[in-house]
């Protein structure tokens, strides 16, 4: 008989820094996260442009709309990929990975998770997992259709929930550069509901999963 997993196919865990942390660093966070936010901006904005460069050569002689290009080319190449081919092609899934820990390293600095700058390719403190689909067997070619759809009752509940964190992270803030340390509690809040983020994400954004993301704080 098959054990079937209940793992979630995305998951999130960061370390908790059972040390003293910077206070300095904590008090100037939001001015010492600026640099790496510009160079992920710089990055992102590089790929776009040779993306869509390369993609209008293709679509214009089907007379497709730039902007249609612009608005979705996160998700708009997964898209029509899976659903007319039933591929995910290795290389934007590896990208997709890579840009998902990139931001979760610098969220998590933000939020005074770690005082660890964000390395651009180290992994550190954060640590996430999203296993390369087999599209052919474990993703339906229609779903990328309407999961933007079907995931707004969890863009409605984590809306309520990082008004949680925000309130969070400015407890946090104090707590830190009076003591030094971030309260366990809220520092497992705001983990979870980042690992929230992440499921649904995985599923409505970066498509590598049709296995709904569960209504849950916990693991």
């Amino acid at each position: 008989m098959v054990e079937v997993s209940s793992e979630y196919p995305a998951s999130l865990s960061i370390d908790y820094p059972d040390r003293k942390l910077n206070k300095l660093t904590t008090f100037f966070r939001l001015l010492a996260v600026i640099p790496i936010i510009w160079f992920s901006v710089i990055l992102v904005n590089q790929i776009v442009l040779i993306l869509v460069a390369c993609a209008t050569l293709v679509w214009d002689a089907a007379e497709w709309r730039n902007e249609f290009l612009l608005a979705g080319f996160v998700a708009l190449p997964t898209v029509l990929m899976l659903l007319f081919r039933r591929k995910y092609p290795r290389w934007w899934f590896d990208w997709n990975l890579a840009m998902t820990k990139l931001f979760a390293r610098v969220w998590a600095y933000l939020c005074l998770l770690t005082d660890e700058f964000p390395s651009i390719d180290e992994e550190q403190a954060v640590h996430i997992d999203i296993p390369y689909p087999n599209a052919r067997d474990d993703l339906n070619r229609w779903l990328p259709m309407v999961k933007w759809l079907l995931a707004i009752p969890h863009w409605i509940v984590l809306f309520f929930l990082y008004s949680g964190v925000l309130m969070a992270v400015i407890i946090a803030w104090f707590s830190i550069l009076l003591t030094g340390r971030y309260p366990r509690a809220l520092f497992e809040y705001v983990v979870n509901v980042s690992r929230w983020f992440l499921r649904v994400g995985a599923y409505a954004i970066i498509l590598t999963t049709d296995r709904y993301p569960p209504f849950r704080l916990s693991e």
